[in-house]
């Protein structure tokens, strides 16, 4: 019981993940503003790797390959939040 509850809790952050970048997508398009391009990318990556979890059983929370693509997931947004700042910087007289 326990394994199929915890197979759909990872299949609703997975789409809540995926909605999301598909929201700073949307973003993006009106905006051109590479700061939600970043974030959708990492809400993006974030769901396909919980999606991952459930389909392929040799992935666990506990593998390192795990932890690699959330670490690139999280660096994407403060990479995001890094430019926004410099370009922030550099537009004051």
């Amino acid at each position: 019981m326990s394994e199929n509850m915890n197979e759909m809790l990872i299949g609703a952050i997975a789409a809540c993940c995926i909605v999301i970048a598909l929201f700073f997508i949307r973003f993006w398009r009106s905006t051109r503003d590479i700061f939600f391009l970043f974030f959708a990318m990492s809400f993006f990556l974030e769901g396909i790797n919980r999606v991952s979890l459930v389909l392929f059983s040799n992935l666990h929370e506990t593998s390192p390959s795990y932890y690699l693509i959330r670490l690139i997931s999280y660096s994407f947004i403060i990479i995001a939040i890094l430019a926004k700042n410099r370009r922030r910087k550099s537009k004051r007289p």
